[in-house]
């Protein structure tokens, strides 16, 4: 892939083959839940809430805590799905979010048991499409990484009953809790193929003249954990290595940008709490 010749490197909105769109990320948007974030990147809107319940870890893994996924697309923001309607898209992506990031290498599964085989944290990950302008797996991404950094779970305190049962108190004070640690998630970059080149973050318009796409899940170290081909076209071998190798690059890169980001964020926000407090 010969990048020099930069007129061939050029998209309609003036980007790159690699750049994204402008990104903007806000997280603790949404009151009623533990954690939570809205991303927007170009004209696509993702809002993620995230809530902790206590559960029952499942028997093969009986000393993990697992995700649960539920993707809203609100018939506002996918026109181009009319037709096959949006709930099929929800399952699409919610099935793709389980691979991604419900696994021990994404997410420390471990840290979320509370008794092994007995109790764990459940976190439901409630993703709303508000808007769509192309690209939702990579937004949703994003969005999902930033609601679990935001996420506080209450500790738990467990002592023993009467009867020798075990009983679990969750602290009141909201400053005892638990973070997850969220450097491993993935980030999933897509590549469509547009011709005989391929873009990320492709808009409506780029994804209609795509053949084909291919979704990778990076880790910050530039390890693949997931890799989808989507869409009815086919692609051949070299277009899926330089794709890879495109999305390997791509989603490297973003790991660091937006782990600085929320932590800044999170720095602000307790400033504002305190500065509105002593106001």
């Amino acid at each position: 892939m010969d990048q020099s010749h930069t007129h061939d490197d050029l998209r309609v909105d003036g980007r790159g083959c690699e750049d994204y769109r402008h990104m903007e990320i806000e997280t603790d948007v949404v009151s009623n839940t533990d954690g939570s974030a809205k991303v927007t990147l170009g004209h696509t809107v993702v809002l993620v809430g995230i809530k902790t319940e206590i559960g029952k870890p499942r028997p093969m893994l009986p000393d993990e805590g697992y995700l649960e996924f539920f993707v809203d697309c609100s018939a506002n923001a996918t026109p181009e799905f009319e037709g096959r309607g949006g709930e099929e898209l929800g399952t699409e992506l919610s099935n793709t979010l389980y691979k991604v990031f419900n696994n021990k290498h994404s997410v420390d599964l471990k840290s979320l048991c509370i008794s092994a085989g007995e109790h764990c944290w459940v976190l439901y990950v409630d993703v709303l499409l508000l808007q769509c302008d192309g690209n939702l797996y990579d937004a949703i991404s994003v969005a999902i990484k930033a609601a679990l950094f935001n996420t506080k779970i209450p500790r738990v305190h467990i002592s023993a009953d009467e009867e020798g049962g075990k009983e679990i108190e969750l602290s009141d004070d909201p400053y005892d809790c638990m973070r997850l640690n969220v450097e491993n998630m993935p980030c999933i970059v897509t590549l469509c193929k547009v011709g005989h080149r391929h873009v990320v973050d492709a808009t409506l318009q780029e994804k209609a003249c795509s053949v084909a796409s291919l979704i990778i899940a990076v880790t910050h170290k530039g390890t693949v954990t997931c890799a989808r081909k989507v869409g009815g076209g086919s692609l051949d071998p070299e277009s899926i290595f330089e794709m890879t190798e495109a999305g390997k690059r791509v989603g490297k890169a973003l790991h660091a940008p937006l782990m600085k980001l929320l932590q800044q964020e999170e720095s602000l926000g307790k400033t504002q709490q305190k500065v509105g407090f002593l106001g």
